[in-house]
């Protein structure tokens, strides 16, 4: 079952990167399913967050998807070569965000190893935020998606991520926004 809208518009993005834990992320791009389980996110707020100030100044489509209500993808290149994947959330004009960082490929591992290329290892191809964009056939181009769509989605299988099996910790590459935004705990792994 997709999640429903409710569940990414809540104000609060730490708790939905955690509760986005084990939730299943689909993509079926050009007619090829691909997908798997969520096991690495971030959450990032428009409020005490410098590092969200550089997105809400983005023009053009990706940055639109930041003012759109929660349950939008926000897909956005970064260092000119990796696309990233952020959910919008919070209401509209609260321009909240999740990124995902890591899932564990599940669904179409033949195409994901495809576009990822025949030398990645397989337990490489969604490893990190770019290489799970890349897996998944997304590109920036899609930014905006609403996640009811059947291009992108998010399903709950109901699955439970024990609190022993979360790692929160600072999240990565964030030095650039300063110490206050770089140390906060927002990075949430299930490390099983």
């Amino acid at each position: 079952m997709k999640l429903p809208p409710e569940f990414y518009r809540r104000p609060d993005p730490v708790q939905i990167a955690r509760e986005l834990l084990g939730k299943h992320v689909f993509s079926c791009v050009e007619g090829q399913l691909t997908g798997g389980r969520i096991i690495e996110t971030e959450a990032y707020s428009h409020r005490g967050d410098d590092s969200l100030t550089l997105h809400l100044k983005r023009r053009g489509k990706a940055g639109q998807a930041l003012q759109e209500p929660g349950g939008h993808a926000y897909l956005y290149k970064v260092y000119q070569r990796h696309t990233l994947f952020n959910i919008a959330t919070n209401e509209a004009g609260k321009p909240d965000t999740v990124l995902l960082r890591a899932i564990e490929p599940l669904v179409g591992l033949d195409t994901m190893q495809l576009r990822r290329g025949a030398s990645i290892k397989p337990n490489r191809l969604t490893a990190g935020p770019g290489m799970l964009t890349q897996a998944l056939g997304l590109t920036p181009e899609l930014s905006g998606t609403d996640l009811q769509s059947d291009l992108l989605w998010i399903e709950d299988h109901g699955e439970i991520v024990p609190e022993a099996q979360v790692v929160a910790g600072p999240r990565i590459g964030l030095e650039y926004a300063g110490p206050a935004a770089a140390s906060l705990p927002w990075n949430y792994k299930w490390a099983r």
